[in-house]
């Protein structure tokens, strides 16, 4: 009994194994054809363009509390959306190069 939980465990874990890095390959061979290679100028301007948008939701978010026009936030709503799409986009990045999807001009 033991020896066969332990064999189910073992053909578990490589099947997991094996997916795992079915979807590595995959996920770096389709995110490569989109983004071939990045360089630390285009991260840059990315999290710059990030940082733009904060800012922007931000003022947007002062200027709301000061009046009571429903338009202001209609203009905050979508200045959080856009800001919260680019963070979540730039977090996407962030994670598929640490897992090697992405190449980087100029990495050793």
């Amino acid at each position: 009994m033991f020896d066969e939980e332990s064999t189910r465990i073992r053909k578990q874990q490589k099947f997991l194994q094996d997916v795992e890095h079915a979807i590595s390959d995959a996920n770096r061979e389709i995110i490569q054809a989109h983004i071939p290679r990045l360089d630390k100028a285009s991260f840059v301007a990315f999290a710059t363009r990030v940082a733009e948008l904060r800012a922007e939701y931000l003022k947007a978010a002062l200027a709301a509390a000061q009046g009571n026009d429903a338009v202001e936030y209609t203009a905050l709503r979508a200045r959080r959306e856009a800001f919260e799409e680019a963070k979540a986009a730039f977090s996407a990045l962030e994670r598929a190069i640490e897992r090697g999807y992405v190449d980087i001009a100029g990495a050793g």
